[in-house]
């Protein structure tokens, strides 16, 4: 989430995965060379249709914290506008994306810190959350009333999936009164209380599908457990492993009685690391996917009803070096296989990280960056996650930002600077201003739909091509329609032949998208499949049919 937890991800030891591909930073003169070389010994690209991988289930953004007074204060033009950015999936009379077509929204059910005002010690406003009840027994379904119309307008879009999430237990059921820690590694909430906390959840989801329409598909209790959460940044409380089962085995038979679908999805780990290894420091909230999916486990929750086979990470701070990027994406991918049929999630993103202003504009995570260095750095993780964590869904953390920090896929401002943290900044109104992260983000999310399966691109050194060209394939096996996004992270354009098997391409032809310094999700004219070109430092998705 966008604060600086005190949390240092241990690199791996050398001898954990070998990575013997070399890594070299993308210079700073790459960022401005105008030029544009291009590369012109064509490239094979083989991609194998009968070879399937993980089959995809979401992209997605969080509706944190921004869209309460955003949905309930501004135009509704302007409310229109960013819920067709975020959601839209038809195309304008060119045939260009309206939208980027999200297929999971993540909805931030609140802990009531809000009603407590200053005396929740939540020191900005913007990131405290109302609550649906104050007792657990009286409910007003009209809190949170500008998240629910996004979420509202998502569905009305065809979003297909919400998640709700929480970072505290409701102040009415904490241990301390609050919505954020004030003792170490176990969960705020006072002694037996676990039923009732379930019986907030199943209350909640019920009664946003009666009063509201609002199906909740996916419901995550905790969030990064790991960290200690006793500030006053935003509400937040750790949690063991032990705490965490604990309140699963409690709310699935309740939700199960109540006859709700929605599905507990465990983790949102802060990192990678804690999924797959015991960290020191928090050895009772990390080794997760042993602890809830190990073969022999005793707390195994892959029987429980209403429990997806489902275990999710954020990719915070081991989104660099790259050797880490790649090590800890290939350990996570590795340790998921002790359980069969368990499918990975990266569900959380945005800039934590200071690699240098190399990388990214200003070095690291403060400043927005509204061009293609700061979408290029994000392309690179999402298609590392896919390639090599093989995860399903892949998920930013806020939507929208108000602050001039790259945490946005939408930002808004007042016109005269890039955001603040004054409590009236753009509360009842603003400027929307566009990324070129939510349309390289749509290179993926408005392409790739639930249900597609990405499929080999044999020989690719997935390693390597992370200051090169990433490719990753999908295809739709009812529709026959193949999709390859590429991200080009160097400065040199790139000309492949696309060799398929296990299929024909229709007409040799394939149609790309392209987002670049100069393009959003544009569509482009038809290219002959054996010879195209991958602009430099662009993001590109080529879209086919087969036979």
């Amino acid at each position: 989430m966008n604060s600086i937890k005190n949390y240092k991800a241990s690199l791996l030891c050398a001898g954990l995965l070998l990575i013997s591909t070399p890594f070299i930073s993308c210079s700073s003169s790459d960022n401005t060379d105008d030029s544009k070389p291009v590369n012109s010994t064509a490239r094979d690209l083989n991609v194998n249709l009968d070879q399937n991988l993980q089959t995809m289930e979401s992209f997605g953004a969080s509706d944190a914290w921004q869209c309460n007074f955003i949905g309930k204060n501004w135009p509704l033009e302007k409310r229109n506008q960013i819920a067709d950015l975020l959601f839209s999936k038809g195309v304008d009379t060119e045939g260009n994306p309206k939208g980027i077509g999200l297929s999971l929204w993540r909805f931030n059910l609140g802990a009531g810190s809000t009603e407590q005002g200053e005396a929740s010690d939540i020191t900005d406003e913007w990131r405290r959350t109302e609550c649906f009840t104050t007792d657990g027994v009286t409910y007003d379904m009209s809190k949170q009333a500008g998240q629910v119309w996004f979420m509202k307008a998502a569905r009305e879009r065809g979003v297909e999936k919400l998640l709700a999430f929480t970072n505290s237990a409701p102040v009415y059921l904490t241990g301390n009164g609050k919505a954020h820690a004030s003792i170490k590694e176990f969960y705020n909430l006072k002694d037996g209380k676990m039923p009732d906390l379930a019986d907030f959840w199943v209350n909640a989801i019920d009664k946003l599908k009666i009063e509201h329409g609002l199906t909740i598909d996916y419901i995550s209790p905790f969030n990064e457990p790991q960290y200690e959460w006793d500030g006053t940044s935003q509400e937040g409380s750790p949690a063991t492993n032990a705490n965490m089962y604990s309140f699963v085995a409690t709310l699935s038979p309740k939700l199960q009685a109540k006859g709700l679908s929605a599905q507990i999805v465990i983790g949102e780990a802060g990192a990678y690391e804690p999924l797959y290894k015991t960290v020191s420091g928090t050895n009772s909230r990390s080794n997760q996917i042993d602890y809830f999916f190990g073969p022999n486990a005793t707390k195994n929750i892959a029987g429980m009803s209403n429990v997806k086979k489902t275990i999710s990470a954020h990719s915070y701070w081991q989104a660099w070096p790259l050797s880490t990027l790649i090590a800890s994406r290939q350990a996570a991918a590795s340790k998921i296989l002790i359980a069969p049929g368990l499918s990975l999630w990266s569900s959380e993103y945005c800039v934590l990280e200071n690699p240098g202003t190399a990388e990214l504009s200003g070095g690291g995570g403060a400043g927005r960056d509204l061009g293609m260095q700061l979408a290029l750095w994000t392309a690179r993780i999402v298609s590392t996650d896919i390639a090599i964590g093989g995860v399903t869904s892949w998920q930013w953390w806020t939507a929208i930002s108000r602050g001039d920090y790259k945490d946005g896929l939408i930002h808004v401002d007042d016109g005269a600077s890039k955001g603040a943290g004054n409590a009236d900044y753009c509360k009842n109104d603003g400027y929307v201003r566009e990324s070129k992260t939510l349309w390289a983000l749509g290179n993926f999310s408005f392409f790739v739909k639930p249900g597609m399966v990405r499929v080999q691109i044999p020989s690719l050194n997935n390693a390597a091509a992370l200051t090169d060209v990433m490719l990753t394939a999908y295809k739709d096996v009812t529709n026959k329609k193949l999709v390859i996004v590429a991200v080009n992270f160097s400065s040199t354009a790139k000309t492949y032949k696309l060799n398929l098997s296990g299929g024909t391409l229709t007409n040799n032809k394939l149609t790309p998208y392209t987002t670049s310094e100069t393009l959003s999700l544009k569509k482009g004219t038809d290219v002959d499949a054996a010879s195209f070109e991958i602009g430099a430092r662009s993001v590109v998705t080529y879209v086919g049919t087969y036979k």
